[in-house]
């Protein structure tokens, strides 16, 4: 196997840590879980996603503001010099990801724990939720990487499978996708609530 396809000790440390926030957040949705399997995966999702905007993207907030990630030491700044090799942006202060990651880590964050309620509680409220926080989501995405692309992406390394493939494209894409669906889902079950108000309205005229 070429030296490009080895993986070096901080790169598993850095993909440990997802999966073990990702088993955290798949057994914290099942024992939430309720309904059916669209709402379980619904629910393993937002609590995934609540746990990397405060457990990561939170303190990557906070090393940016009294510093950068480059000058930190620890766990936390470890992954994030990891992600840095594929996203230069990350490591040394860089106003746009840093406000797109304020916003995300308070507004998103919070929209994801209000939802996990909202949908365990089953709250006439939930879909407003839902298709507020999957638009910040998009947004976020948006926001991270356009500026950077209208710029010739002189910040982001793709020289690598591992750069390219999993940390730009699958650790953004699952941004992309996930709250596409749930926009999906969304717009699917309002427009059954909408046919079924409609039909007993028509019932009784």
């Amino acid at each position: 196997m070429g030296a490009e396809w080895e993986l070096g000790a901080e790169a598993g440390g850095s993909l440990l840590l997802c999966a073990a926030l990702l088993a955290a957040g798949c057994a914290l949705g099942l024992r939430l879980g309720r309904g059916g399997a669209a709402d379980r995966g619904a629910l393993i999702w937002l609590c995934y996603d609540a746990l990397v905007h405060f457990a990561l993207e939170g303190p990557f907030v906070y090393l940016s503001l009294v510093g950068n990630v480059a000058n930190s030491d620890g766990l936390i700044a470890s992954l994030w010099k990891e992600y840095g090799k594929a996203d230069a942006r990350w490591v040394y202060f860089d106003p746009t990801i840093v406000s797109v990651e304020i916003l995300t880590v308070t507004l998103d964050g919070s929209l994801a724990l209000f939802l996990i309620y909202a949908i365990v509680k089953e709250k006439h409220y939930r879909h407003f939720l839902q298709i507020t926080l999957c638009v910040c989501e998009l947004y976020g995405c948006w926001m991270t990487f356009l500026p950077e692309w209208l710029t010739r992406s002189p910040n982001l390394n793709t020289s690598n499978w591992l750069y390219c493939w999993v940390y730009l494209f699958f650790f953004n894409g699952v941004w992309v996708l996930i709250p596409g669906l749930l926009l999906w889902q969304s717009w699917v079950e309002l427009k059954k609530m909408h046919q079924k108000k409609t039909s007993s309205v028509k019932k009784f005229q």
